[in-house]
């Protein structure tokens, strides 16, 4: 059986995804947290990480391993500390939109208990090539990720397609309940970006095609692309939590009511064995009661 502080070496280097940060986080010297992992290698038969310049990446072996012992590791750390450990720092990663307006105000409360949040904005992609990379902790993705990652669904957003009231008077309503992708096909677009993934798929959702429609505006924030909608711009698909407070507001109005509205289903995504604190935020976000996005 490994000694246990090798096992807490390789967990500390597997968490933080290079020799030197768990040099500092062991208290060690890199040469002394090489030579353990080395043994911890030697015992087990074979290898744990591939060295890079920017660091080291798991085998899955590492992987299964991680898994394993890390759960252990963590209770047997907080039952020999006279002070149990308490908070951590998590880097977090998601949709600038989500987060802003859902995801931070349901994390907020984890503050209180101690817990550091770091948050980092961008695409799902980049993400979780950050999170395999360990540069995040927690990434909440609008893609399912692939093998090697621990995904789990926590919330669906919605989808409503929305329109300043000047261009929905446009709209032929004869005509937009026999064909309603010809009916809109006049109206401008606002768009995520230029392939039109959102508006894209309510097309193809509800109309069984995509849209012919030009794009006025390509903004990558969905706050931009609602603020331009309201503005006149075009029109466009937006999830419910972003466009109810402008429809309540008369800002924009409904342009297509859907029996059931396209979802885009949220996986909160960890790798390997979490610290406790990116734990607890992942446990916290499944639990959270998110209602209809």
């Amino acid at each position: 059986m490994p000694d246990l502080d090798l096992l807490a070496t390789f967990l500390e280097i597997y968490r933080g995804g290079s020799l030197t940060a768990a040099a500092t986080r062991r208290g060690l010297t890199q040469p002394a947290v090489s030579g353990q992992l080395a043994r911890l290698e030697h015992q087990l038969g074979e290898p744990l990480f591939v060295r890079g310049s920017r660091g080291v990446t798991p085998t899955p072996r590492a992987d299964d391993l991680a898994r394993r012992v890390a759960g252990h590791l963590d209770q047997l750390r907080t039952a020999l500390d006279p002070v149990p450990a308490v908070g951590g720092t998590v880097r977090l990663g998601g949709a600038a939109e989500f987060l802003s307006a859902r995801g931070l105000p349901a994390l907020a409360p984890l503050t209180r208990r101690g817990i550091r949040l770091e948050v980092t904005f961008g695409l799902a992609h980049d993400l979780l090539a950050a999170l395999k990379a360990a540069q995040l902790d927690v990434v909440l993705s609008s893609v399912r990720p692939g093998a090697g990652f621990t995904a789990t669904p926590f919330t669906d957003e919605e989808f409503l397609l929305v329109g300043p009231p000047l261009l929905a008077r446009t709209v032929d309503r004869r005509l937009l309940g026999e064909d309603p992708a010809r009916a809109l096909e006049h109206l401008p677009l606002v768009a995520y970006s230029g392939d039109l993934p959102i508006i894209r798929r309510y097309w193809r959702s509800e109309f069984g095609r995509r849209p012919k429609n030009p794009a006025a505006v390509v903004v990558p924030d969905l706050r931009a692309v609602l603020a331009a909608v309201i503005a006149g711009a075009g029109v466009s698909a937006l999830p419910r939590y972003l466009a109810e407070p402008a429809l309540a507001a008369g800002s924009v109005e409904l342009l297509h009511h859907a029996e059931v509205p396209p979802l885009n289903t949220l996986y909160v995504v960890t790798r390997g064995a979490p610290t406790p604190a990116a734990g607890a935020v992942a446990e916290h976000l499944r639990s959270h009661d998110w209602g209809v996005l």
